[in-house]
């Protein structure tokens, strides 16, 4: 009899696992689940509303000293951008925004993607975007896939996207195969530009990469949450997401142990910037180290700005944050 309940409990257990990883995935990953977040935001923002929390900077952080250039980044990237579009390797249509070169005299073939990050899309990175047309680059903005308004029902976590960016990066070449290409991502638009960087395939017209807020994996930064917003202890955390990377290599065609950005880097060449937040409560400010040590490449460097929330390095600290970009981009292109 003992044994008995013992197995009942043991399957009541797995039954709670693979209930909860279903519907962590239906949450997380699969935007057409009615639970999906980036459904809800999508859907909070064609009515006009805010998300519970949005824009409440976390505790401890640093006021934003960029308020106006991001406005003046916005208007702007709104009435220069130019649509583009291309079809993925497993058949989405796939959207970017390309906008020119914002300055009198721009150095030719120099183009810099700009990667948005999770639930995100390519209006976030507007100040980013104008930050490098100011230096004299054209920039593509993509959508990530399953993001608007690209197509795709399963986000890619940086995976996906990797294969995608390099899509992009291919098109850009095709048009202008003298093309110097700069990556710069937020969050997932990081992961996704260092897992793409660490390819064997990646072009050589790929000059420098910059990740700023980028995790260390897809199942590191799903854990980190898992404590953070459930406090659920890794013994816990850890069957729950073993059945959700099942789920997402079954239905999205990767898992979340093989979506490793410290993996990839160990494959790179190119410079390489990481930024991170001091105060980042999304995304752990011990991946910057790992990262950083992770990198292969001989021109690798990091900064780390205190009192920044996630992605907001460049807002607390403009000067900082921009002064170190700029310098990193001028000895990896030549002034």
């Amino acid at each position: 009899m003992a044994g008995a309940g013992l197995g009942l409990a043991a399957a009541g257990a797995a039954a709670a696992v693979l209930a909860t990883a279903d519907s962590l995935f239906a949450t997380l990953i699969d935007t057409q689940s009615p639970k999906s977040v980036l459904r809800r935001k999508e859907q909070a923002a064609a009515d006009g509303r805010a998300e519970a929390g949005a824009g409440r900077p976390a505790a401890g952080t640093r006021p934003v000293r960029d308020a106006g250039e991001q406005a003046e980044a916005a208007r702007w990237f709104e009435e220069s951008r130019q649509p583009v579009a291309m079809r993925s390797h497993d058949g989405l249509r796939l959207r970017a925004w390309l906008v020119d070169p914002d300055c009198a005299d721009p150095t030719p073939h120099r183009y810099a993607v700009c990667c948005h990050g999770y639930s995100g899309g390519p209006d976030e990175m507007a100040k980013v975007a104008h930050r490098y047309a100011r230096m004299g680059f054209t920039v593509m903005v993509p959508a990530m896939r399953a993001h608007a308004p690209s197509e795709g029902r399963y986000v890619g976590m940086g995976w996906l996207d990797r294969i995608d960016l390099l899509g992009w990066i291919r098109l850009i070449v095709q048009a202008d195969p003298e093309a110097r290409i700069l990556l710069h991502g937020q969050s997932m638009g990081a992961a996704a530009v260092m897992m793409a960087a660490g390819e064997a395939s990646l072009p050589r017209n790929v000059v420098a990469a910059v990740a700023d807020c980028g995790y260390t994996s897809v199942w590191d930064e799903f854990l980190a949450q898992a404590r953070v917003l459930y406090h659920a202890p890794r013994w816990l955390a850890a069957p729950v997401l073993a059945a959700m990377s099942a789920l997402a290599r079954r239905r999205a065609g990767y898992g979340f142990k093989e979506a490793s950005c410290l993996r990839q880097l160990r494959h790179t060449t190119i410079p390489m910037l990481f930024v991170h937040g001091g105060a980042d409560d999304v995304v752990p400010v011990a991946c910057l180290e790992r990262l950083y040590e992770a990198c292969n490449s001989v021109h690798r460097e990091k900064l780390l700005v205190r009192g920044a929330g996630h992605t907001m390095s460049s807002s607390v600290d403009p000067m900082r944050y921009w002064g170190t970009v700029g310098r990193f981009v001028g000895e990896a292109f030549g002034r």
